[in-house]
């Protein structure tokens, strides 16, 4: 792997998000597309990770992070629905396309078959999500979408590994159903304990920093350490993630903040890459191919049927479902699992956009098996797994907003119940800093004058008040449509601050260390001004 080539595509895939954000495209269709275009110019190098690079450093901290902002409550809530796409969809498509790959290309075997539907399964529903952020999908349809992305990468590279096992002719000790409830069981345990254990040296550190560096490392230790025993690295790193992103309210403010824009930023790097490391594929899949002596048309054309199959199998399956529930003749969800109505299922079945885990475990195939032998269709089972991966994100990918669109699943009542519960926050919040306060005045310290306790009690009920009176006149102010010039004042009175102590650090009347003590503060209070903001738009 070329070092200097890999950090070439990543500042380009900087160069180019920034581009399609400015211009409100979808970056990754305009990195797909853009990649495949310079995949074709002469002397470009090949780009080509390990598989095992893809799946052990790329994949880890994505799915860690994702976890991480996915709440256990509403893991359990719709837990139904997503352990249905997130295990028995994935299922249904791995074996429909291996029966149809099976009967369609005759380099196949079944047992090869089902690696390419183990291959092509696993959907990735980072851009359908972005998507349906911005275009105000309801978050349970989010919800669905992000925990599915959680669970079917770990259903699709357990059967992945099985089917590759019997293809190879190496011996699964157990039963195939054990081994799979193995790598299930095995890989939850692993990553909570791990999880704990993080947990409990980071409330012994009380260094940001190091707590933060140690986080960071967690899921790649969690995935290898699952790994090693043959369990599940994904349900490994996934069971960490929601384990600490549950217990991350008992860390520092300082842990969380720094925490948070960690992830925000390794995300925004991995899936950049991810993305444009697809579209760099293109010209050497072909050439694969074609050095194999096999026609590139005929290869082509199975990876384009099996794509309609792949983009098929999903609204079919999901609407067998609705259809089922709709007559009564499906049984009833555990726990109350909130089902969709049939226009969010839709928006759900067509989420079904194919990514890392695809190209990588498609890298991952064998070279060779048992008796000597080449794995049967190799060649072609990743020339297909290009087609289906890129062919669904530009084909599912850009249709989205339109559907989203012309659907209007905006929910009045989800906005109204999230007003609510904001509402009930800042009461929470009010009555309890009052109680806080009256403790503290009705206990005050020892050597302590009565009137100046009471100006300093006094002080923190304003600076409370202030807080959530500009909070409330944000929502007020949106409420009234004049929020872009509430928050013009706002950040014209925070930059005028910044700009007058900059101009008095470079007169010569104010240290430079005070004015990074001042300047600071006045990033706090900035950074949360533009966080209320960020969240109410979204």
């Amino acid at each position: 792997m070329n070092g200097v080539l890999v950090l070439l595509v990543i500042i380009a895939a900087i160069a180019v998000t920034s581009f399609a954000k400015r211009r409100d495209l979808q970056a990754p269709l305009v990195l797909v597309t853009i990649g495949s275009v310079a995949s074709f110019i002469p002397g470009m190098p090949r780009l080509e990770l390990d598989p095992e690079a893809i799946l052990g450093v790329v994949l880890p901290p994505l799915l860690y992070s994702a976890a991480l902002k996915f709440s256990v409550a509403t893991f359990r809530r719709h837990l139904a629905p997503i352990l249905r796409l997130g295990i028995f969809t994935v299922l249904a498509t791995a074996v429909g396309v291996a029966f149809f790959a099976n009967w369609l290309v005759p380099e196949f075997t079944l047992g090869a078959a089902l690696v390419l539907g183990a291959v092509v399964a696993p959907t990735d529903a980072v851009s359908a999500v972005a998507v349906g952020r911005r275009l105000g999908l309801p978050n349970r349809v989010i919800a669905i979408l992000t925990g599915e992305g959680l669970v079917n990468d770990a259903t699709a590279l357990t059967l992945f590994t099985v089917a590759v096992s019997a293809v190879v002719g190496a011996k699964i000790p157990v039963h195939p159903v054990v081994f799979f409830g193995y790598e299930v069981v095995g890989g939850v345990l692993i990553g909570l304990v791990l999880a704990k254990i993080v947990e409990w040296v980071r409330h012994r550190m009380y260094d940001s920093p190091l707590e933060t560096v140690l986080g960071l490392m967690l899921p790649f230790a969690a995935y290898l350490a699952a790994e090693e025993v043959h369990a599940s690295g994904v349900l490994s790193v996934v069971a960490a993630g929601f384990l600490m992103g549950h217990k991350a309210t008992d860390a520092s403010v300082a842990t969380r903040i720094q925490e948070r824009s960690l992830w925000e930023s390794v995300d925004l790097l991995l899936e950049m890459f991810v993305f444009a490391y697809m579209g760099l594929q293109l010209k050497f899949v072909i050439d694969d191919v074609r050095d194999q002596g096999l026609p590139v048309h005929h290869v082509f054309f199975y990876g384009f049927a099996v794509l309609a199959v792949v983009m098929a199998i999903r609204p079919a399956w999901i609407l067998l479902h609705w259809l089922r529930r709709r007559f009564g003749l499906a049984i009833e969800a555990p726990g109350g699992s909130v089902e969709l109505g049939w226009r969010e299922s839709l928006v759900v079945s067509w989420a079904g956009m194919r990514g890392v885990v695809t190209l990588a475990a498609a890298s991952g195939v064998p070279v060779v098996i048992a008796s000597g032998q080449p794995f049967p269709g190799r060649e072609v089972i990743q020339a297909i797994a290009f087609v289906v991966a890129v062919g669904t994100l530009l084909i599912q990918g850009a249709t989205m907003p339109l559907l989203i669109r012309k659907l209007d699943l905006a929910d009045p009542g989800e906005r109204e119940r999230e007003e609510d519960q904001v509402n009930l926050a800042r009461a929470i919040s009010r009555e309890s800093g009052e109680r806080a306060l009256v403790e503290f005045a009705e206990h005050p310290p020892e050597g302590i004058n009565r009137a100046d306790l009471i100006d300093i009690l006094d002080r923190v009920r304003r600076s409370m008040r202030a807080r959530l009176q500009a909070e409330e006149a944000e929502d007020a102010a949106e409420k009234q449509r004049a929020g872009a010039l509430f928050d013009h004042y706002r950040r014209a009175a925070l930059r005028a601050q910044r700009e007058a102590i900059i101009a008095a650090r470079d007169a010569g009347t104010l240290d430079d260390e005070v004015m990074r003590s001042v300047l600071e503060g006045l990033d706090v209070e900035e950074a949360a001004a533009e966080e209320r903001v960020r969240r109410r738009r979204e």
